[in-house]
């Protein structure tokens, strides 16, 4: 007579399989945000960089389309289009550039949220496995990938905190060309806040980077967790 299959260990191979496939995704993921991210602080870098030592210009084009000498620099041109033009207030590409990194923050944060739960109830189910002995090798290497996943919900989680606090520092700037001619003849202190925005987004970016690699490690826990489950599936069935 045909035993029947284990609904626990069904559920068990059924998470090894999708999440296991899931996990590819989110292993390489999170490196489309690191380029995005590394581009828009060089970016704010070489404006800082620049803002630190240039000299406001005193003449000025009266076309109100006419590029600001002083406060463009040719590579946050060239990387995030940012250009100041003479009839201008914020560039729109700097706008739009804090749009984006707080949708990025959302997605993070919700991500790392939903994560963060997900693995506390993966932990607790775990527990069940260990009334297998056929798992009893492989037990700690499973719950590793839970470890590695918690990880990255926290970390996803600080990532959002780092882009959130990145554009709050980017608000303290007035990016109108009339206000950072009057910042930079004073203290100079519109480069120091683009330097510190320009910093956080690095480290989001390491932050980001880290939690690709995690659940990369992932992959082969997933792959032979998955084939020792097969297996005692099979064994039930026959």
């Amino acid at each position: 007579m045909q035993a029947e299959p284990d609904p626990l260990l069904l559920t068990v191979r059924n998470l090894a399989r999708f999440h296991r496939e899931h996990e590819k995704f989110y292993s390489e993921s999170p490196y489309h945000d690191v380029i995005r991210l590394q581009r828009s602080s060089r970016a704010l870098k070489a404006l800082a960089e620049r803002w630190s030592v240039v000299a406001p210009a005193d003449d000025t084009s009266p076309s109100p389309f006419a590029g600001a000498p002083d406060l463009n620099d040719d590579r946050a041109t060239e990387t995030l289009g940012i250009l100041f033009m003479e009839g201008g207030g914020e560039p729109a590409e700097i706008t739009r550039l804090k749009a984006d990194l707080r949708a990025l923050a959302e997605a993070s944060r919700t991500t790392g949220q939903w994560l963060a739960s997900a693995m506390a109830a993966a932990w607790d189910m775990l527990a069940a496995l260990l009334a297998y002995p056929a798992l009893a090798d492989l037990l700690a290497e499973r719950h590793r990938i839970v470890s590695h996943d918690w990880q990255c919900a926290s970390t996803t989680e600080l990532v959002a905190r780092h882009l959130d606090r990145s554009v709050a520092i980017l608000e303290r700037v007035d990016f109108a060309p009339a206000a950072l001619r009057a910042d930079l003849a004073a203290d100079r202190v519109a480069p120091r806040y683009l330097f510190s925005a320009a910093e956080m987004l690095d480290h989001a970016s390491d932050l980001a980077a880290h939690s690709a690699v995690l659940t990369h490690e992932n992959e082969r826990r997933w792959r032979i967790f998955h084939e020792r489950v097969e297996q005692l599936v099979a064994g039930t069935e026959r």
